[in-house]
C-alpha cells in the first residue's frame, strides 16, 4: 500500500503521516523486516491460486486473514483511517482492470475471465509491517494486458537493481520511467513508495519517475517500498466517492508491483520474497 507524494494534489486521497523522518533500521529489526516480508510474499502464493473467475474479492479477503490469524500476524490496511478519511474495511487491497490501487473488497465484485487484479498486502508481525503486491491474471487475458503486467514487474525490478550506497532516489524512478515509457505505458505520479518498519508510511518518498542524480541519497539500513504502477493509457488519476478507490482517468488498464526493499552494505536486498 502506498501513499501519495506531498506535492501532488493531498486533499484527494488519504495520506499517512510523513513527519516520522527518515528511520535507519538496525540488525535486529532488519532480521524482524526479513520475518514479515517473508510471510507477506507467502501469503501473496497462498492466494495465487485462488486468484480464478467467479472468485469474490472478498472471498480472497476472507482467506488472507484467516491465514495471516493462523500465523500470528494481522493486517496494516483493516481499521486503517487516515484524518478525514473513512475506515479501510479490507483485510487486503484488491485493485482490478483501471483501479490503480485501493480496491475495497466486496462479496458482489467477482472476478471475470480476462480480468488483471493486483492484490496489495501488508501484514503486522512482531511489531513490523510486510508490504508487498503483485498484479495477478485471471485466465485468458488479452495480449495488451499481459504485456502491461509484465511491463510492470519488469520496471519494479529496473527500479530495484539502481539500489546501492550512495545512489539517489532519482535513479531509481528514471530506470522505472524509462523502462515503462520505452515498453509504450505511462507512469503514475501521484502515488509513491515510502518508507516502511515499525511504521506503516515513513520517509523517504519513493517517486516511480524521476531524473537521475537527484533526491535523497540511499544510505545502509533505509528501507523502503519500490511500487510502480503502469497504465495503459493517461498517468492521470481519478479518486472515488469513497475516498479510497483510485482509478485511470480514461478508465484504461493499470497495474502494479510491489517489493519492500533495504540498503545494505553491498547494494540492495528484496525483503519480500518468499
Amino acid at each position: 500500500m502506498k501513499h501519495q507524494n506531498l506535492l501532488s494534489i493531498a486533499a484527494n486521497l488519504p495520506q499517512p503521516p510523513t513527519n516520522r523522518g527518515l528511520v535507519l533500521l538496525s540488525a535486529r529489526e532488519m532480521a524482524k523486516m526479513r520475518r514479515v516480508g517473508r510471510l507477506a510474499a507467502n501469503l501473496l502464493n497462498h492466494l495465487e491460486p485462488m486468484v480464478q473467475p467467479e472468485v469474490s474479492t472478498q472471498a480472497l479477503n476472507d482467506e488472507a486473514a484467516r491465514w495471516m490469524h493462523a500465523h500470528g500476524a494481522v493486517s496494516a490496511t483493516l481499521g486503517y483511517a487516515p484524518p478525514g478519511h473513512p475506515p479501510f474495511t479490507g483485510s487486503i487491497c484488491t485493485s482490478i482492470n483501471e483501479v490503480v490501487c485501493h480496491g475495497i473488497p466486496n462479496p458482489k465484485q467477482k472476478l471475470k475471465d480476462g480480468d488483471i487484479i493486483n492484490i496489495d498486502v501488508t501484514p503486522i508481525l512482531d511489531g513490523y509491517h510486510g508490504d508487498t503486491s503483485r498484479t495477478f491474471l485471471v485466465g485468458q487475458v488479452a495480449t495488451t494486458a499481459r504485456k502491461l503486467v509484465e511491463a510492470t514487474q519488469a520496471s519494479m525490478m529496473r527500479g530495484i537493481a539502481e539500489i546501492k550506497p550512495g545512489a539517489r532516489i532519482g535513479d531509481i524512478g528514471a530506470a522505472i520511467q524509462d523502462y515503462a515509457e520505452a515498453s509504450g505505458f505511462s507512469v503514475v505520479r501521484d502515488m509513491v513508495g515510502h518508507g516502511v518498519g515499525r511504521q506503516f508510511h515513513t520517509e523517504p518518498q519513493v517517486p516511480h519517475y524521476g531524473r537521475r542524480g537527484s533526491g535523497l541519497k540511499l544510505r545502509p539500513g533505509m528501507v523502503f517500498t519500490v511500487e510502480p504502477m503502469l497504465n495503459e493509457g493517461t498517468y492521470e488519476l481519478k479518486f472515488l466517492a469513497d475516498r479510497w478507490t483510485v482509478i485511470t482517468k480514461d478508465k484504461k488498464l493499470s497495474a502494479q508491483f510491489e517489493h519492500t526493499v533495504a540498503v545494505t552494505q553491498e547494494g540492495v536486498e528484496i525483503l519480500t520474497l518468499a
